[in-house]
């Protein structure tokens, strides 16, 4: 197991019965507080005047920022930083989905840097090391970005998505209440979930090192859990159990505990260039992606047989082939339609509606400008990278 340090900082208030808490948290870092959300879904089912109620009936000053992108812009970011720095703003309130929440890090980082533009701290052209507070509220269960301390924002002008990272930006609190997820549709439950198994794909199951024993027991199990909890919180959407479950599952997927010890590049993550390119929705993009990259890395490294053999039993409950190469094409095949006829997903870049026109320059931006990527789960050069889009088609 390599060296790591592990210290996730995050208080996370779980349930239906918690808002009553966030005043308190906000409180501690001054009386001010940026709100930053997305398209006005929060003012749709309530949560928007239960939050500002809240804050106001305790003497906060409130500022917003509203119409934060699925994919947030780092003009957006820019905007809201400039807010904050303006009205001395003492901490910021993410309310929604990962993006809203990635937005929030970035600003909080921007605000308390030597720049008005997020991408000079996402290209390194300026330093940073301090960030405002960071509370976050999650209205879906996905990319766990309320107890992680990484943020990924999207730059139009350049077509390419980047993010910045440090254990500052990692929320200072989180509240969980599941019934904020009920009204998120099926196709957003669905695509949601999936980038939650992509982060346990990507972070710690398909890795290339030794799986130590207590993180990829804890990350199988994750991955079996979201399997069997996915489709019912997609059919039922107030079923408090599985919206439970899925929300408590995003979280710890990405709050280091189960990536502590490991070195990897997410291939998954890399590969998934669409979502910047096309402003397509990051867990579809995902679902379309992971069948595909399993199956011609199975044609060209039967290295990975054993790997994906343990899947289809251990995560996809197939039943035992005989021998690890039918063991491992079934779990393919048991996942493909998981994604199809569980999640009702498209699983083909065609159906909606994204051709070839654009791979060459995909297959750059997946290995970010490299030859390859050598040390994700098994290297990619570009060429791969190609021939996987391809199978997507």
């Amino acid at each position: 197991m390599n060296d790591f340090q592990f210290q996730n900082t995050t208080k996370v208030y779980f349930g239906k019965d918690q808002l009553g808490h966030l005043h308190e948290e906000v409180l501690k870092y001054g009386k001010s507080v940026l709100v930053v959300y997305g398209g006005g879904s929060i003012k749709k089912i309530g949560l928007y005047d239960k939050v500002m109620k809240e804050l106001k009936e305790n003497n906060i000053e409130v500022y917003e920022l509203a119409g934060v992108e699925p994919n947030p812009r780092h003009t957006t970011v820019n905007k809201g930083a400039k807010i904050c720095k303006d009205n001395h703003i003492t901490s910021i309130l993410g309310i929604g989905g990962g993006s809203t929440i990635d937005a929030s890090k970035a600003i909080a980082a921007l605000t308390l840097a030597d720049t008005d533009n997020i991408w000079d701290l996402v290209e390194k052209k300026v330093a940073w090391n301090n960030a405002l507070p960071v509370l976050a509220m999650p209205t879906i269960a996905s990319t766990g970005s309320e107890m992680d301390k990484s943020c990924v924002i999207a730059n139009v002008e350049k077509g390419v998505k980047s993010g910045i990272n440090g254990d500052i930006l990692r929320p200072k609190a989180a509240f969980l209440d599941p019934t904020n997820t009920f009204s998120v549709s099926a196709k957003q439950t669905a695509c949601g979930g999936f980038d939650i198994m992509a982060h346990l794909f990507d972070m710690n199951y398909f890795v290339n090192s030794d799986k130590y024993p207590l993180q990829f027991n804890v990350v199988e199990t994750l991955l079996r859990t979201v399997r069997q909890q996915l489709p019912i919180a997609v059919e039922e959407p107030e079923n408090y159990s599985a919206r439970a479950t899925m929300l408590w599952a995003a979280s710890w997927a990405l709050n280091s505990f189960c990536t502590s010890g490991y070195k990897t590049q997410a291939q998954l993550h890399a590969l998934e260039q669409f979502s910047s390119t096309y402003d397509m929705t990051h867990g579809l993009a995902l679902a379309i992606i992971t069948p595909k990259w399993m199956t011609y890395l199975l044609n060209k490294d039967e290295t990975v047989v054993e790997d994906f053999a343990r899947f289809g039993l251990n995560v996809m409950g197939i039943q035992d082939q005989g021998d690890d190469m039918a063991n491992a094409k079934a779990g393919i095949e048991a996942l493909q339609n998981f994604i199809k006829d569980e999640l009702h997903l498209p699983t083909s870049l065609s159906e909606v509606g994204i051709n070839d026109e654009k791979f060459d320059e995909l297959k750059v931006k997946a290995c970010y400008g490299q030859d390859a990527l050598p040390r994700a789960y098994r290297s990619l050069s570009q060429k791969d990278c190609l021939n996987i889009y391809k199978m997507c088609l």
